[in-house]
């Protein structure tokens, strides 16, 4: 859950929370320059400090509309950081080139918790730790097709990265579904802020490809990581989403829980037509089929050439089916 994107959901459950703030908003241009500096040490004073700016206070006195924004962003990054902190402890299941990588991104997770925590006082939920989790994708089975994202050895870093993969391209499109709510005059600078933070998530989400296409070349011995970038992009993806990628990373039994991020399909079959959010194969753009003559476009080159939004409803399902039922997390 990135800071901006926080602010935005904040927003949405209390339109009148940045107009509380509005002396200070100068602040947020200063941020949007420093952007990496936004999910270190200075995020948890400067988060507090706007809390209690805008309500004299933060934590259990804080609106329930907020503290249940709050407690979502904080359930989603508990999800994430327990992900990668398991693969870290599981042995040879992430080769030594890639784990510094893994281990900033593991870190950052738990720099977001601290923030949120911190700005919700004695009202944040309890940690759910990791035994509320299932990551295998069988929403507590533990059976799941993703099981063997998280069992040990080389022969189970394709799947790892496959599961990866999924998470963030989830928070990148759930990321864009929220920029709309930022396009007005009294947010701007956010949104200038929130589109270079963006930018820098599907940076995230380049890595775990790139590591995929890489491991399939080596796994296949062609030892050219670009010859395995082919159609369908889905155990070889390129380094960004190409139509629907074949609806995403394929588990090891062949199903594909990615279905929902990727779409087409519903979140709750992965088999009917969506229709909660645009495809990641969307040709129409501004009401405009850019395939259509005159125009020369092909398919892929659109859906390149565009991100879709994902709402979060759908954010919400994907998250349902990795977490346990004796949790109310995401409900």
């Amino acid at each position: 859950m990135d800071f901006f994107q926080l602010l935005s959901d904040v927003e949405k459950a209390d339109p009148e929370f940045l107009d509380r703030i509005n002396p200070r908003r100068a602040v947020f241009k200063h941020l949007g320059n420093t952007g990496k500096k936004i999910t270190a040490a200075a995020v948890p004073a400067v988060l507090s400090s706007f809390f209690t700016r805008a309500y004299g206070q933060t934590g259990s006195t804080l609106p329930q509309t907020v503290i249940d924004v709050l407690n979502l962003a904080l359930s989603l990054e508990y999800l994430e950081y327990y992900f990668y902190d398991t693969a870290l402890g599981v042995t040879g299941l992430i080769n030594s080139a890639d784990r510094p990588a893994i281990e900033i991104i593991r870190n950052d997770e738990a720099g977001h918790i601290n923030t949120l925590r911190q700005a919700l006082g004695s009202a944040a939920i309890a940690d759910p730790t990791v035994n509320a989790f299932d990551y295998s994708g069988g929403s507590g089975s533990g059976t799941g097709p993703l099981a063997a994202a998280l069992l040990p050895g080389a022969a189970n870093q394709a799947a790892f990265y496959g599961a990866a993969q999924s998470f963030s391209d989830t928070g990148v499109r759930a990321y864009k579904g929220g920029a709309p709510v930022l396009n007005t005059t009294a947010t701007k600078d956010i949104l200038e802020a929130a589109l270079n933070i963006h930018s820098v998530e599907a940076r995230h989400n380049s890595h775990f490809r790139s590591v995929r296409r890489g491991l399939n070349a080596s796994l296949n011995g062609s030892g050219a990581a670009s010859a395995l970038a082919v159609s369908p992009y889905d155990t070889a993806p390129k380094s960004w989403i190409s139509l629907s990628d074949n609806d995403g990373p394929t588990a090891p039994n062949g199903s594909k829980p990615a279905r929902a991020v990727y779409g087409a399909g519903s979140p709750a079959t992965g088999t009917t037509p969506d229709t909660f959010y645009p495809a990641e194969s969307n040709v129409t753009q501004a009401g405009v089929n850019l395939t259509a003559a005159p125009l020369t476009y092909t398919a892929a080159q659109v859906s390149e050439a565009f991100d879709e939004p994902l709402d979060p409803t759908t954010v919400k399902s994907i998250a349902r089916m990795f977490v346990k039922s004796t949790t109310t997390l995401f409900t």
